[in-house]
């Protein structure tokens, strides 16, 4: 057991070496060449669809736009945003940070080019509901369908981990340390609940995701706002140690630049998961007219979640000077909050930390229902995954399965390979979708003149 779990760690750390981040931040930076930085220059047009009902209503898809979005958020805000980014700043500096959300930006891209590849290339199951995701574009737009296959294989099992085991577990955790609940206990109440939402489908997950995602992001961005409006005087010292470490790598021993770049980077890809493939799966399903305008509001989610979710835990933490002291990763954060919130610093992180993992296995049992739908659409068999989905969740708040969830993430890595040739490879498609939008939102300016 012992040689196959170090056989995991080498995989994990081969698929998710510096050849895959090249990859992904490659593949932003590419396609924000060929859209001319649309994450710009179409931002204030982007948020302002977020909140807009007019386009949804009678178009086809299954839930809103932003459900749609508030249930990839979901499957995205989770335990990175607090553990991760700890992790990433007590191991690669202050500096990481920028190198976060340098990743943040370019993958506003790589999410908008996910999305409207979801949306053109969907189709409708059995039930007359949408299907869409990588698997989709792979086989009808690509034309290779073993890639769609890859990738689906990829997503059905990884979600097991990424969007089950290591969130149950880590809300398990929470509880336990903060409020002494046992682990067995939020188990069952963790499976309690994932039923009732989880079974009802993606409607029932977009109702619940729709109003949990919103509370929970407010909650954490108030209190980081608090911090930092409280504590103004620590903000311009703590972004002047973030940009100097970023080029320098002086915070860290031996200036390890390369350290801080890797880890900053790597963070910000795993927190937004642009470039993955699991986030237009949700996108899919959105009552949208055009590809183009679902794609522009599944682009904020990484302005959302990285660049503003992420920055709070990573500036508290940089503003504490904890960072340097040599606390686990897992305190890190809670440690940084107590700093300047006191006692309920740990409170307000433990309740952070147990929505955000949470809404994480709600939005990824549907990533990983219609990886495993495309392979087998049996209703029957979909209702099945549905249910082993919703009883692990029991499994993974009270047991320790570290092989489990070194496969998963192995498969998580992997997914990332597939969706990038398609991403590559339908750059054009991308392109010229995006020109079709451009005319339509220039048209619809006139008409309201």
């Amino acid at each position: 057991m012992d040689g196959l779990q170090e056989f995991l760690n080498k995989a994990g750390d081969l698929v998710w070496g510096p050849p895959l981040l090249i990859l992904l931040v490659g593949t932003g930076i590419f396609l924000t060449a060929r859209l001319t930085f649309i994450q710009v220059r179409l931002l204030p047009y982007s948020l302002k669809q977020v909140f807009s009902r007019k386009h949804d209503k009678k178009a086809d898809g299954d839930i809103s736009q932003f459900q749609a979005l508030m249930t990839a958020m979901a499957a995205t805000v989770g335990v990175g945003n607090i553990v991760g980014v700890a992790g990433a700043v007590a191991t690669g500096g202050p500096g990481a940070i920028f190198w976060m959300w340098l990743a943040g930006f370019f993958g506003m891209a790589t999410k908008y080019g996910e999305a409207i590849l979801a949306v053109k290339y969907r189709v409708k199951d059995a039930k007359g509901q949408m299907a869409g995701g990588p698997m989709y574009y792979l086989e009808h737009g690509l034309k290779q369908k073993w890639l769609g296959v890859l990738f689906a294989i990829f997503g059905a099992f990884a979600a097991f981990g990424i969007g089950n085991g290591t969130q149950s577990k880590a809300v398990a955790d929470a509880m336990s340390s903060t409020f002494n609940v046992p682990h067995w206990a939020t188990g069952i109440g963790l499976v309690i609940f994932g039923a009732l939402v989880i079974l009802g489908g993606i409607k029932s997950i977009g109702r619940v995701t729709a109003f949990f995602v919103p509370i929970m992001a407010l909650f954490y961005f108030i209190a980081g706002l608090i911090i930092v409006v409280t504590n103004f005087n620590l903000v311009p010292a703590a972004f002047a140690l973030i940009f100097n470490d970023a080029f320098t790598g002086q915070a860290l021993a031996g200036g390890a630049i390369g350290t801080v770049i890797r880890f900053g980077v790597a963070r910000g890809l795993f927190s937004n998961e642009a470039g993955l493939g699991s986030a237009p799966i949700a996108a899919a399903a959105a009552r949208t007219d055009m590809p183009g305008r679902q794609a522009l509001i599944s682009m904020t989610q990484v302005l959302f979640d990285t660049l503003i979710i992420c920055s709070i835990t990573g500036v508290t933490i940089v503003m504490s000077g904890k960072w340097n002291e040599g606390i686990d990763k897992g305190a890190l954060t809670a440690e940084a909050f107590g700093t300047f919130l006191g006692s309920a610093g740990p409170i307000v992180v433990a309740i952070g930390l147990i929505f955000f993992a949470t809404s994480t296995i709600l939005g990824w049992s549907y990533y990983g229902e219609k990886c495993f739908q495309y392979l087998f659409p049996n209703p029957t068999a979909v209702f099945a995954y549905r249910l082993i989905f919703v009883l692990f969740i029991f499994v993974g708040a009270t047991a320790t399965l570290d092989i489990v969830w070194t496969l998963a993430d192995v498969l998580n890595g992997l997914m990332a390979i597939p969706n990038l040739i398609g991403l590559l490879g339908l750059s054009g498609v991308i392109v010229l979708e995006t020109k079709r939008f451009q005319a339509k939102i220039k048209e619809e300016k006139e008409s309201s003149n």
